[in-house]
């Protein structure tokens, strides 16, 4: 399959791989707010443990997006996606034994701990494969479109996966959360078997680090961006809990609809207008969230919080990704991608601990209030961003 192909098969097959990203991503959503409930209530550990266990995932993707990223460059996007969906079962069957192995909560812990750093690898390969599969059946004009169809699959899941992981821990347990989480990605794999691949690039390569030099500003703004989303998605469920609140499982729906319903809308406009206006508007929208939740007086002004929230973190990745794929050459487009996600990664692995030990001394609500400081820092950034852009446009 060439980037010559039809514009509207070639678009109708990345939104297939986007319903099959969505369905295995559930395995990650789903144990997003479940497992920091399951560390503090039902291993009896503290907030800065149930934090890290969430985080560990995402920091574990840190290291291993330079992998996947020079992977799909060298074998294609489609062997990538296909080893992480792999990867993904094994995590989730590891997190299930973790409740099964009758051993301390600290061994628990340390089993849990192991299975949630595979998942991060899992989700490092499933997702740049997928960004690299796309933008190959696309071509680099569209690289826009293909990100805000990966964030849909990814966010959509999280807004069906926040109250049905918090369901199936409350029916079921840890482990028959685990076990879904186990065979979703599976369905995944079966899923994408038939659809063609997109034969790898040949040029010459570059280090990492030059790469990162290339984009380390777009991946500055997309890593403040993700804080707010951190935040919401490890202390969220923990916060309504705390007071006493009805809907705790229902933070991540209302980020996920809004995350989704600006994609559908919206997903076009860094293509047409660039990257830069779109990220500095959703920033301030994703700060004005997370200052809402900082200062909410109840469950429905928080829940309006996290809606922003999602409104506001829903185009900062694709606005900013569109930027990056206009940096480097086609062949380093994966590698590229994987050092520009690693920097969302670094927010979300650092997030959890740091803020969980913050939310140990002060309680939730601080937590919002570092969210929405964040996502302001990232709005200055996105500004010298484009200031940057227009300067060398002008030369």
């Amino acid at each position: 399959m060439s980037n010559n192909a039809q514009p509207d098969l070639a678009y109708r097959r990345v939104v297939a791989l986007t319903g099959t990203l969505f369905l295995s991503y559930l395995a990650v959503a789903m144990s997003l707010p479940g497992v920091p409930v399951y560390v503090v209530q039902d291993l009896r550990l503290d907030n800065a443990l149930g934090g890290l266990a969430v985080g560990i995932a995402f920091l574990s993707t840190i290291l291993t997006r330079p992998l996947a990223g020079a992977r799909a460059d060298r074998l294609g996007g489609k062997n990538s996606m296909q080893r992480g969906l792999i990867i993904y079962a094994a995590a989730g069957l590891i997190c299930l034994l973790s409740s099964w192995s009758h051993l301390s909560a600290s061994g628990d812990y340390a089993l849990l701990i192991v299975g949630r750093l595979l998942l991060g690898l899992g989700e490092s390969l499933t997702m740049v494969g997928m960004i690299s599969w796309g933008l190959g059946l696309m071509g680099p004009a569209r690289s826009g479109k293909v990100m805000s169809l990966v964030g849909m699959g990814m966010y959509g899941a999280f807004a069906a996966g926040g109250p049905l992981g918090l369901l199936l821990l409350h029916r079921f347990g840890f482990a028959g959360l685990m076990g879904v989480c186990t065979v979703l990605p599976l369905l995944g794999l079966i899923a994408i078997h038939r659809f063609p691949a997109v034969a790898p690039l040949v040029g010459q390569r570059e280090s990492i680090w030059q790469i990162i030099g290339r984009i380390w500003r777009m991946g500055g703004v997309v890593g403040l961006g993700g804080v707010g989303f951190a935040v919401l998605g490890a202390f969220f469920a923990l916060y309504f809990l705390s007071h006493g609140w009805p809907y705790a499982g229902l933070g991540l729906t209302f980020f996920g609809v809004g995350f989704v319903l600006v994609r559908l809308l919206c997903g076009h406009l860094p293509d047409r207008i660039g990257g830069t206006p779109v990220a500095i508007a959703s920033l301030f929208v994703e700060a004005c969230g997370q200052y809402l939740l900082w200062l909410a007086p109840g469950p429905l002004p928080a829940l309006l919080g996290a809606f922003l929230t999602g409104l506001g973190c829903s185009m900062v990745y694709p606005s900013m990704g569109s930027e990056v794929v206009k940096q480097v050459p086609a062949h380093l487009r994966g590698t590229a991608m994987g050092a520009f996600v690693a920097f969302q990664d670094l927010a979300y692995g650092l997030t959890g601990p740091l803020v969980g030990m913050l939310a140990d001394s002060a309680g939730y609500s601080p937590v919002f209030l570092i969210g929405g400081l964040a996502a302001t820092i990232g709005l200055c950034m996105a500004i010298w961003v484009r200031r940057s852009i227009l300067h060398v446009d002008s030369v």
